[in-house]
């Protein structure tokens, strides 16, 4: 299964990159704060990023602050939609659906349902 990482992030200001393994790169988003249920946290799509981050900790290039994992696993049920995109992680903090969606004025939204436990 392809996997997934969540990187607590200190650069400009503390956030959290959610990477995705899709192919030869990692999809990505600037989250305002980790996925937690029952609150839609800010998602601003960035960049493909280098592989080389679902396993990386530490300082990133260019004066760009450090990384650590927050949260790493699996993802599956991949599903495109008009307006953003669904999954299923199965982390170690995060087990559950992302639902990452574009709003009305343009900006991106995470929702994140837990697995009953």
């Amino acid at each position: 299964m392809p996997r997934f990482v969540i990187l607590e992030h200190d650069h400009p200001v503390t956030h959290w990159d959610l990477t995705l393994d899709i192919g030869p790169a990692l999809r990505t988003w600037r989250l305002a704060s980790p996925p937690a249920p029952g609150q839609m946290v800010r998602a601003e799509p960035l960049g493909d990023h280098r592989r080389l981050y679902l396993d990386y900790e530490g300082p990133v290039s260019g004066g760009r602050g450090s990384v650590r994992r927050w949260d790493v696993g699996t993802y599956d049920e991949w599903q495109e939609k008009d307006n953003g995109v669904q999954f299923r992680l199965a982390g170690a903090r995060t087990r559950g659906i992302c639902a990452i969606e574009r709003q009305a004025n343009g900006e991106y939204v995470l929702a994140f349902t837990p697995d009953a436990r």
